[in-house]
């Protein structure tokens, strides 16, 4: 059995900026068949512990696996439509800081 360490580091190096959940468990199943869906969420939230500078972009992707896949199946499109409202927030308000004032 794979430690949830192993598997981290499997998710660092699989997940890429707008892959689905689905997309990950697959690729996570192909590495190890036998990793059950609670040791790759786990895996998932520690991954997010030590994210790498590399994989900034991954680390958004795990971080939205992780939620959906622990929380209940109705509540999951909620969940990460509040996600991205919050980063679309974001966005635009480091958009105003990095406009000149005249």
């Amino acid at each position: 059995m794979a430690s949830i360490e192993e598997i981290a580091s499997a998710l660092h190096a699989i997940a890429k900026p707008g892959m689905k959940p689905k997309a990950l468990r697959t690729a996570i199943r192909q590495k190890y068949p036998d990793v059950t869906k609670k040791e790759v969420v786990r895996a998932a939230f520690y991954a997010l512990t030590e994210p790498s500078p590399a994989q900034h972009g991954a680390h958004d992707e795990l971080h939205n696996f992780a939620l959906a896949e622990r929380i209940a199946e109705d509540n999951a499109d909620e969940v990460l439509r509040v996600s991205k409202l919050k980063k679309k927030k974001k966005h635009a308000a480091d958009s105003d800081r990095k406009t000149p004032a005249h």
